[in-house]
């Protein structure tokens, strides 16, 4: 009796629920049909939005903000209503408080989440950089492709694709190469020590204004930076627009080939690094006074002592050898060695 008893409560529960099911049917149905309007509403407001501010360049990260801040907002009002359909007891407040109760732990639990989310909203308010910009982060560098609320995707020269969390980029040192409309380069060139520095300013500045990518206004300029070992350098700077990667491998490639054909036609050398071993003699009178070396300073006013090359000494060496210890070589040639 007492296992009758409980299936056929059971049984009735069952019923109950399902009798109550029935009653909420057209509820739910019409709670659903009005969340998916409401969602509806969220996409077409973002649309709208974008499609706004897509015409400001100023004003695109903006849109994107708030169109999917409206988009959330529009969302989080027909789940709302939609609860209420449902359950007409259900108050927003109730929904609040529970939020907020539950809201530090939360907040703990998903920190670096939210850190990449507040990141991104200041990113897209502040516009640091926008889409479509190339930005050199660490050792990444590329075209930004979107700016989501936790990420940053950028698509590298290369064709690889780099997500950066928003945190990072906000908390970094970010390199924007089309921040401005014109941007600079530079090449230092090395000519010799007996060619004309005047000389070889012309013919670089010639060369760079045959360039037609290169820009007139501002126009570019040849400044002496070193003293080098087996070189004056030379920086060549010009300008160009726009800033993009490809623009800047284009102009490179057309600057310097122009400079190496123009200086080497007109006879203007390019050396590479060489090296120049000087053997000095010890026993020169003017050993230590620099006005008077000849080896590698001034010799000054005074006079000159007369060179002493080793090729000279090794030669007489050998033809001591040969003779027998020295006896044919005269006293002259001895004094000499």
């Amino acid at each position: 009796m007492n296992f009758q008893g409980a299936v056929s409560a059971a049984w009735t529960k069952v019923q109950g629920m399902i009798n109550s099911s029935i009653i909420m049917l057209p509820n739910i149905v019409l709670a659903l049909i009005v969340f998916v309007l409401f969602c509806f509403l969220a996409r077409t407001v973002r649309f709208l939005v974008r499609r706004v501010t897509r015409r400001y360049r100023n004003a695109r990260n903006l849109g994107l903000v708030l169109g999917r801040v409206s988009q959330g907002a529009i969302i989080l009002v027909g789940l709302f209503v939609a609860l209420s359909i449902v359950i007409p007891t259900f108050q927003a407040g109730d929904l609040v408080q529970l939020l907020g109760i539950s809201g530090v732990a939360i907040g703990f639990a998903f920190r670096d989440i939210l850190q990449n989310f507040l990141a991104g909203i200041l990113i897209l308010l502040t516009e640091p950089f926008q889409i479509h910009d190339q930005i050199v982060f660490k050792d990444f560098e590329g075209t930004v492709e979107s700016i989501q609320t936790r990420a940053t995707t950028i698509r590298t020269y290369d064709g690889r694709r780099i997500v950066i969390p928003n945190a990072e980029l906000f908390t970094n040192s970010i390199t924007v190469n089309t921040a401005f409309d014109n941007r600079r380069l530079e090449y230092d060139v090395g000519i010799g020590y007996g060619d004309s520095i005047e000389r070889a300013k012309e013919l670089i500045l010639e060369a760079m204004h045959s360039v037609d990518v290169v820009l007139k206004d501002p126009s570019p300029d040849v400044l002496v930076m070193e003293l080098d070992e087996s070189t004056v350098n030379l920086r060549a700077r010009w300008w160009i627009a726009p800033p993009r990667r490809a623009d800047s491998l284009d102009s490179r490639d057309k600057v310097l080939t122009a400079i190496k054909n123009k200086l080497t036609a007109n006879g203007i050398d390019l050396p590479f690094p060489t090296t120049q071993i000087l053997f000095h003699d010890q026993t020169e009178e003017t050993d230590g006074d620099r006005t008077c070396q000849r080896e590698g300073w001034p010799a000054g006013k005074g006079q000159v002592p007369k060179p002493r090359r080793i090729s000279d000494s090794l030669k007489l060496l050998a033809q001591m050898r040969s003779h027998g210890n020295g006896k044919q070589v005269n006293d002259g040639d001895t004094e000499k060695l």
